[in-house]
């Protein structure tokens, strides 16, 4: 096992969250989060990889388009911009369309305050309008 590679690398779990992360992310991203990782932050990311995408998200209950619909209203109501944005970059991925997250963000204004959907809305506005220009580099798998 190389150096800054957790010990959990090889449990099912692990394996199972990394493929959902790859999927919904895109391997571009998972790649840099692995190569960016060090001592300091091995256990987290392994944690992150176990717990959110090997266990939550490969739960058989919802598809992932619904679970990244949830994902991307709660990180707009909790104001994560940083992961919002991750997550509306990756939309196509799980099949989610703009107009299922402008959906989403109405709900997110009811139910979390006009504030903070009006920042995912801003967010969200943005980030598609950059993925739809021609100079964008794409996203890769």
């Amino acid at each position: 096992m190389k150096k800054g590679t957790p010990r959990a690398a090889k449990t099912a779990r692990y394996t199972r969250g990394l493929k959902i992360r790859r999927r919904v992310l895109g391997g571009a991203h998972v790649d840099r989060a692995t190569a960016a990782q060090t001592g300091f932050d091995a256990d987290f990311q392994t944690f992150i990889t176990e717990t959110a995408w090997g266990s939550v998200w490969a739960r058989p209950g919802l598809d992932l388009r619904t679970r990244h619909l949830i994902t991307i209203a709660l990180l707009a109501g909790l104001g994560r911009e940083h992961e919002l944005q991750l997550h509306l970059r990756n939309i196509a991925r799980t099949g989610t369309s703009a107009a299922d997250v402008r959906e989403a963000l109405l709900h997110v204004a009811v139910y979390a305050g006009i504030p903070a959907a009006n920042a995912a809305v801003a967010l969200a506005k943005q980030t598609f309008h950059a993925a739809t220009t021609p100079t964008q580099k794409t996203q890769s798998p």
